[in-house]
């Protein structure tokens, strides 16, 4: 702070010096500096404060002459030398607490500042030093406080604020407080001359507070001289009065709207675009403009001028002026080139926008962006400020509310997403390859720290595809940035990789993003758009192999496999050809990525690292190496195209095969690397299998061809691969790899003689898990070596086997199989390493087993009984699976009973023992499939093995592991299909499975289902294929017994409770039950309960999440397959990823029972058949009876789309569903049920069901017709919505019978409808009986003998009318089509029902219905009728407005004065008497004068009547005078509210135009005042003040006639030139514009304003009701008024 060096900035040296001083400074120096001594900090502070103004008083009241002359003086010393102890202070406090900071604020700167203006510095003596204090270094050091108080937090960043604001109002301008001898003078500090000051600024503005964000406006208003806001001057205005009258050429409505608002709020002139922003102080006043928009106008503003204003400074962004240089006059003109400057404001405005409160204003911003036309200014897009594009407007387009219409119909883009699409393509064409490549970095790197809705990552993905493809579009605008391109693609070569690199990185990222959505279509728009980016900027050979295929591997299997939608794309990457601006180079790209992937196998067996660190791995190194090896296959088979390809595959595999057990001799992980590269290949050829198996599949399909090729061959292009070279390579090693596992496996028979030992640090003291083997480091090596070569060695035999059978094929049958019988055989140990090893040998059997079972063929048999002879003699008559299985059991259990195992390490354990148990159960499956019987009869297994097995099954379920779930259910399954073949044939005294058992299986499998995860889709099916098993399902024993549930009605009635909670779960319900059902109808007639819940459970949402489990887990899919064959595989498909499948599976049980009920009587008559029409016409009854006296279905009232009204839909669905088991025994209850339903007071939706339903009744037994229609068609005090309901039946009737003599009794009571008072049911009968005789006529007419000619003619006539009347022409023309399309056979199918409207799934699957029609063509032409009327109502008004005007029309009659006063008086004044009666001169004539006047009592009443009409004519006067007075009081003051439309405003405002005697309040409709709750709170005030009605669309003409007749019109309104109230004098004859609640007064009404008054508001919510703001600008025109 001083200008010497060696000072003490906190040494007091204000008393340095006097001597004849006694007080003590540094006691006074730590008071001042401590808030507890004994003085209080403030007042300390204050006295100071007050001393050094004293202080300076005295020298500026000393003549300037004595003070040169007393330069020694005693008042100059003190005023210097405490000046220079309060600046050091105060840098101290700045930097403490908060109540430092406030005293340093609020007395040290004030007064520090004040002696700075008048003098420069100061001189002052510190230990015989002199030291020059300058105002420069103490504003330097202010500065610095500041910099520092920002990074502090939130209190410090507003302090720093506040110390800004002191300083700009102290130093608003450097050349204003110069001294003015300069001589020897410094340079002054300026603040605006900071970078850090402007960034600090900009910061302030975007801030997330408030107040924050005011203090940095008011500061930058501040450093521009702006503090008065954007007012115009007098000069503009006069320009302004000058210009009024010419309109620019060129410009649209649009513009010039914008332009007058603009004008309006106080910019200059700004529509001469030939002298564009001139001055830069209107660039700034535009920019406080836009930005207080965006803080304090409403959204109409916005609206108007936005688009305008910043089209202006983009287009001042092509010139050379920089804002801020312009302000600092030149002082930092190297901050940044001038469009650069201009974006980085303008950048402000659109991050305020994009987080705006009110989502139209952030619409409207993104908009606006996105709607700029770059190419019109140059290439300054690239002048945007990348942070602002990465994070701002990343953020916005993350916006829900942007992409209202993303997802419907299928298509994931909106028009925001496309527009920021082709923003950021001109963004990037602007940047060489370079800069591009790390922007699209950056860009994609936004995906990690910001969490982006589904419509925000496909336009984050879309984004990034068109900036990536930005060097190819057209949007060339600079010829430099051209040629720095060009330059750059010719030396691309010698760009690093590295970028590119991190570019495929953190695409790979965007796309597992995409994944935690399991919509197929939506992660296929993500990953086609990244892959389109990666394509076009990064060639394969660019990238490490590693980081090709993590990116490769992160796209989901189902879009590149084979039939995949991204496959071709991919591959044609890898080719080389996806890069559109290749270089030549890239040409080699193929043979580059080729070299490197025949590479790979060799670099990945190789030793990269020390020998001594690689001698030992474990199961984390395993899973890791696995990984790679996938990865690499994946990317392997799609890059190759021809067989030659692979010959460096193929020799690699044969030379390492070959010596393999020469290598594990040498480098241990060598060979076990190799057996994982052989393993992931025969994966990878196994999936691209299935998935070539699946798309012949459905070609075979769709071509009915019958023959599908073994040798399934994958095309791309001209080239083929043939799965049969792989087996040849694979036999010429198998031999080597058997001995190396045989070798291997030798670990395993060391587990009886092993014994603990200590154990690694990693895993003493765990309790284990699937990694954590409880071994030591080479023993683990080993143990996982035998586990990879027997995997190997199986798989290979599982691929080989399918191609060739030989010797080698045989030989690995028999390896295989022995080293199964070796390990259930051999001892287990009691060590912990001796169990681990044994269940090491366990885990490499799963896999055997399940190899050896899916292979199953005549000489796995053969090898099965050989070995079977040798290692286990059976006894005769034994099965051939017996001795296996129960050795498989013993040895297993002995091993876990032993109790050595960790508990992690037991539950691997039981996980391989359910996979083995499994294997070993399905044998009889693959042996029946393969055509392998038993020559014997003694079979695979014994009854006593399987309960055996069975039980233990059964009591393991209910601790069952995640892992093991599926294992266990699906032995469970195959233990119940054996039960079930050997009760038939397969295996001798079996009896198959009782109550007990089932009892057991379903209360254990009910305690799984509980504990496991109900969201999975496979652990679910397969709990309720191997329960509720087809074997068992038949046996009615296990349903009810004895009158009591039996085990499988238990279970299903618990799956379908629980299922309310787990759409999931009821809906793999439905589809198993239902086709249980039909298999087995005489079971139904117990579930009629659960029938119904199904019926009425569920709506029409899709479960996404659903049908990607089905896509991406092949477990999910088989479990799903094995259920309950469809009843209907159509309907399957369409709706099990709906919560509507419950009720739709239903449906078409029943619709197809009904088709074995149909048989009854017939020929082939069943069971079957009489339990379906019993089932059937069980539940029709149980619904009927529901929908009759249900709490809920049988509810007159409810509201539409209400839990209720779903529930009656779904009701009447499936009953219209049963109608076809409606039979002469239970049609009368039927009918009663149906009438009384069609009685009740039913929507539409719910009615065209009920209608339905009774056609087809009335259809099928003709004879009801006559009896129940009739009658009720003639009982005319039915309700008409009843009515409408049988006159559509009836016409149906006639309409689809074939008896003719329906049209004889049902068409005469119709047609009486067609003159009903009610319109719908007129209407509605008018439509149908045209439809009736359309169809019909022609046969009354060839019968005309029948019919007499008067009826033909009333006929032909009521024909013709219909036909040609115009509204009847119009009402069929909204029906078009329905009418004809309507069946109602078919309406009652389920595909009628829900089919024909999936792509409708809005509300139930239910169409709109012709009543529902007609109502709407009704109501909307009554609506077009009063909307009408309403026109022609302002018209009239708006044209008595202007007759009252016209000079010509001023004469108005002698009544009009009376008719106007009797219009204001009160209703119920005018109603409370009659007019005079006077008889006419007819009654004259008629009456005897003599009798009429000599009856006494008629004449005292007539002059009774006499004396009322005085006393009413009295009243008239009085009351008429009453009003002048009333009206001579009130104040010349309308209220306009015609544009508020809430009536506690408008009633408050009545009650406050009453009050203050206001002559009158405008308000829009006068309908409002009847309103009870206007009434109760004006407090009849509206009785009492007149009350105008003045249209919305009238309020222009009506302020242009009071403006006419003298009135001044003024608007209360924040504009940029409102006045504040307390500053504007109101005129005499006032007329006030009120603005609506929340847009405030339109634009084109605050063009016709005189003036536009504003309340000051002081708080931080900058808004009022409309009513108090009213009553507040009242009562001070009020107070006015009473003034004067």
């Amino acid at each position: 702070m001083l200008q010497s060096k060696g000072s003490d900035v906190f040494e007091s040296s204000v008393f340095q010096g006097l001597n004849d001083l006694t007080i003590d400074v540094g006691v006074v120096k730590e008071h001042m500096m401590s808030p507890s001594g004994p003085f209080p900090l403030p007042i300390s502070c204050h006295i100071v404060t007050l001393m050094l103004d004293a202080a300076l008083r005295s020298l500026q009241a000393t003549p300037i002459s004595e003070f040169l002359v007393a330069h020694g003086s005693y008042a100059e010393k003190f005023a210097a030398n405490l000046i220079w102890d309060l600046c050091s202070v105060t840098e101290g406090l700045l930097v403490q607490s908060v109540e430092h900071r406030s005293c340093a604020i609020g007395f040290f700167l004030p007064i520090i500042f004040k002696a700075f203006i008048s003098y420069q510095s100061f001189e002052i003596s510190i230990h015989g030093q002199t030291c020059i204090l300058s105002r420069k270094c103490f504003l330097k050091k202010i500065w610095k406080c500041c910099r520092k108080l920002f990074s502090l937090g939130p209190l410090e960043r507003r302090d720093a604020y506040n110390v800004l604001s002191l300083y700009l109002s102290f130093f608003p301008c450097t050349e204003e407080y110069e001294d003015v001898d300069t001589s020897g003078s410094v340079e002054a500090f300026d603040i605006r001359a900071e970078k850090e000051f402007w960034d600090e600024i900009r910061r302030g503005l975007v801030d997330k507070e408030d107040l924050v964000r005011k203090q940095s406006l008011q500061i930058l208003k501040n450093v521009l001289h702006l503090n008065g806001g954007s007012q115009p001057s007098s000069g503009d205005s006069e320009l302004k009065l000058h210009e009024r009258g010419q309109i620019p050429h060129g410009m649209t409505k649009r513009e010039l709207w914008a332009d007058k608002e603009a004008k309006s709020m106080g910019v200059r002139k700004i529509c001469n675009t030939a002298d564009l922003y001139s001055n830069s102080q209107q660039q700034w006043e535009a920019f406080i403009l836009l930005y207080e928009m965006l803080e304090e106008y409403g959204t109409h503003l916005v609206e108007a001028a936005w688009n305008h204003q910043v089209s202006l400074l983009l287009q001042f962004s092509m010139s050379h002026v920089n804002l801020a240089n312009s302000v600092n006059g030149g002082v930092h003109q190297s901050q940044i080139e001038a469009s650069g400057e201009v974006f980085n404001w303008l950048s402000i405005l659109w991050e305020r926008g994009f987080c705006h409160d009110n989502p139209l204003v952030r619409c409207l911003i993104m908009q606006s962006f996105l709607g700029i036309e770059w190419k019109h200014y140059g290439n300054c897009a690239k002048s945007v400020p990348e942070t602002f594009v990465l994070g701002p407007f990343m953020q916005g387009l993350n916006d829900p509310v942007h992409h209202k219409d993303f997802g419907v119909k299928g298509v994931y883009s909106s028009r925001i997403i496309e527009g920021a699409a082709w923003f950021l393509h001109q963004y990037a064409s602007c940047l060489n390859e370079r800069k591009r490549i790390a922007f699209l970095c950056n860009l994609a790197s936004v995906a990690k720290w910001q969490s982006f809705c589904r419509a925000g990552l496909v336009g984050l993905a879309e984004c990034i595809a068109s900036a990536a493809s930005g060097s190819n579009g057209e949007a060339k605008w600079h010829e430099d940035a051209f040629l720095d391109m060009v330059e750059v693609e010719i030396s691309s070569e010698s760009f690093p990789h590295h970028d590119k690199t991190i570019l495929l990185d953190v695409l790979r990222f965007v796309i597992e993003s995409s994944k935690q959505h399991f919509n197929p279509n939506y992660r296929f728009r993500v990953c086609d758009k990244i892959l389109e980016a990666a394509a076009s900027m990064v060639c394969t050979f660019e990238v490490p192999l590693e980081i090709l295929l993590h990116f490769i591997s992160a796209l989901p299997r189902e879009f590149t496999d084979h039939g995949g939608s991204l496959r071709v794309k991919v591959q044609e990457w890898l080719s080389g050809c996806g890069k559109k601006h290749c270089s030549a180079n890239c040409c080699n790209t193929e043979v580059k990525l080729l070299k490197s992937l025949h590479d790979f196998p060799k670099t990945f067996t190789s030793c990269t690292c020390l020998i001594d660190a690689s001698l030992t791995y474990n199961d984390e190194d395993l899973d890791a190496w696995e990984c790679e090896a996938k990865r690499w296959a994946r990317v392997l088979f799609l890059a190759v195209k021809n067989d030659h390809h692979l010959i460096p595959l193929f020799t690699f595999i044969q030379n390492h095969g070959a010596n393999i057990c020469k290598q594990n001799n040498d480098m241990e992980w060598i060979p076990v690397k190799f057996l994982i590269i052989t393993l992931s290949l025969v994966m990878e050829l196994q999936i691209m299998q299935e998935r070539a198996a699946e798309c012949g599949n459905k070609v075979q399909s769709r071509s009915e061809s019958s023959v599908l090729e073994t040798v399934v061959r994958l095309n791309y292009g001209e080239a083929a691969i043939s799965f049969e070279k792989f087996p040849k390579i694979f036999l010429l090693i198998l031999e080597e790899l058997i001995s190396f596992a045989n070798m291997s496996c030798s670990i395993f028979s060391f587990s009886t003689g092993m014994e603990d030992k200590a154990l690694p640090s990693s895993v003493r003291g765990k309790l284990g898990g699937p990694s954590q083997r409880r071994l030591s480091s080479s023993t683990t090596a080993a143990v996982l070596q035998a586990e990879t070569a027997m995997k190997s060695v199986a798989a290979i035999l599982s691929w080989c086997a399918q191609f060739k059978s030989d010797v080698s094929v045989d030989f690995t049958f028999s390896f295989l199989w022995k080293f199964f019988l070796k390990t259930i055989t051999s001892p287990f140990s009691d060590s912990e390493a001796g169990a681990e090893i044994c269940l090491a040998a366990y885990e490499a059997l799963a896999p055997v087993l399940r190899v050896l079972v899916s292979v199953f063929s005549l000489q796995v048999l053969d090898t099965i009984r050989e070995n079977d002879k040798v290692l286990l003699p059976k006894v005769e008559g034994t099965p051939l699976l017996d001795s296996l299985a129960l050795l498989f059991l013993q040895n297993i259990n002995n091993l876990l009973n032993v109790g050595v195992l960790a508990r992690g390490r037991r539950a691997v354990l039981m996980n391989a023992k359910w996979l083995c148990l499994e294997s070993l159960l399905s044998i009889p499956s693959y042996a029946h499939v393969s055509g392998l019987h038993l020559e014997d009869t003694n079979g695979f297994f014994s009854d006593a093995i399987l309960r055996l097995i069975f039980t233990d099954l059964v009591e393991s379920l209910e601790n069952a592991g995640e892992v093991s779930v599926l294992s266990m259910l699906r032995s469970v399954r195959l233990a119940l299909g054996l039960f079930a073949k050997g009760t038939f044939r397969s295996i001798p005294s079996c009896n198959g499975v009782d109550a007990q058992m089932m009892w057991h299986l379903v209360r254990s499998s009910w305690i799984l289902h509980v504990s496991c995860n109900k969201r999975r889709v496979a652990p679910i099916a397969a709990l309720l294929s191997s329960v509720l098993h087809c074997s068992v399902f038949g046996d009615e024993k296990m349903h009810v017994a004895n009158s009591e549930p039996g085990p499988l009605k238990w279970f299903i009635e618990n799956v379908i409770e629980e299922g309310k909670k787990s759409p999931r779960t009821i809906r793999l319900a439905a589809l198993h039950l239902t086709g249980l059902w039909l298999s087995n109808p005489r079971t139904i007639k117990y579930y009629m309960k659960e029938l119904k819940l199904l019926s009425l459970y569920g709506s029409v949402a899709f479960d996404e999440d659903f049908e990607g489990e089905l896509a991406d887990n092949l477990d999910a899919r088989s479990e799903v397959s094995l259920l309950a064959k469809s009843t209907s595989p159509e309907l399957s498909e369409a709706f099990i990823n709906t919560e509507l499948y419950g009720r739709v599976s239903v449906a078409v049980l029943f619709y197809k029972l009904a088709d074995l009920a149909d048989m009854v009587g017939s020929k082939n008559e069943t069971e079957d058949c009489h339990a379906a029409l019993e089932s059937g016409k069980l539940f029709l009854q149980e619904l009927l009876d529901s929908a009759v006296n249900d709490k809920d279905l049988a509810k007159d009232l409810y509201k539409k789309y209400s839990a209720i009204h779903r529930r009656k839909i779904r009701a009447w669905q499936m009953i219209c569903v049963l109608s076809r088991f409606a039979r002469q025994d239970i049609v009368g209850h039927v009918t009663r049920s149906l009438h009384i339903s069609l009685s009740r007071n039913n929507l539409p939706a719910v009615r065209q069901y009920l209608e339905t339903f009774a056609i087809n009744i009335y259809l099928k037994f003709p004879s009801l017709v006559g009896e129940q229609l009739v009658p009720i068609l003639r009982d005319y005090d039915v309700r008409p919505q009843a009515l409408s309901s049988y006159v559509f039946i009836a016409a149906n009737v006639i309409l689809h019978t074939s008896e003719a003599r329906h049209l004889n009794e049902l068409l005469p009571p119709i047609v009486p409808f067609l003159t009903s008072h009610h319109h719908s049911l007129r209407g509605f009968t008018q439509l149908l009986v045209y439809q009736v005789m359309c169809k019909l006529f022609p046969t009354l007419d060839s019968g005309a003998s029948l019919i007499i000619p008067l009826e033909k003619r009333c006929f032909e006539d009521l024909k013709a009318y219909l036909a040609k009347n115009s509204d009847c022409v119009r009402l069929r023309a909204s029906m078009e089509g329905y009418l004809d399309a309507y069946n109602p056979k078919s309406s009652v199918t389920p595909a009628g029902i829900f089919i024909n409207r999936v792509e409708e799934l809005e509300f139930e699957c239910v169409p709109i219905s012709l009543m529902e029609r007609v109502l709407t063509f009704l109501n909307d032409a009554r609506e077009d009728l009063r909307c009408s009327m309403a026109r022609d109502v302002v018209t009239i008004k708006n044209e008595s407005m202007r007759i009252d005007e016209d000079p010509d029309c001023m004469e108005p009659s002698c009544n009009a004065k009376e008719e106007k006063l009797l219009s204001q008086l009160p209703k119920d004044a005018c109603l409370d008497f009659q007019k005079k009666v006077t008889l006419s001169k007819h009654e004259k004539k008629e009456n005897d004068a003599s009798s009429f006047f000599g009856n006494k009592e008629s004449y005292k009443q007539l002059v009774e009547m006499e004396k009322d009409d005085q006393l009413l004519d009295q009243f008239f006067q009085s009351r008429s005078l009453a009003m002048e007075r009333i009206r001579a009081s009130q104040q010349p003051l309308i209220l306009v509210a015609s544009l508020l439309d809430r009536i506690p405003n408008l009633a408050g405002l009545a009650r406050t135009c009453e009050v203050f005697k206001a002559s009158g309040l405008a308000i829009a409709d006068a309908n409002i005042l009847r309103d009870k709750q206007f009434q109760l709170i004006s407090v009849t005030a509206e009785k009492w003040v007149p009350i105008i009605e003045v249209p919305v669309s009238s309020v222009k003409v009506f302020l242009e006639k009071k403006k006419r007749e003298g009135f001044s019109i003024l608007g209360l309104e924040q504009t940029a030139n409102s006045i504040p109230l307390d500053q504007f004098v109101f005129p005499t004859k006032t007329v006030l514009v009120l603005g609506r609640e929340k847009e405030g007064i339109p634009v084109d009404i605050i063009h016709i304003l005189d003036a536009c008054v504003e309340i000051p508001q002081l708080g931080v919510v900058r808004s009022l009701n409309v009513h108090v703001s009213g009553a507040i600008a009242v009562w001070e025109y009020t107070r006015q008024q009473r003034s004067k």
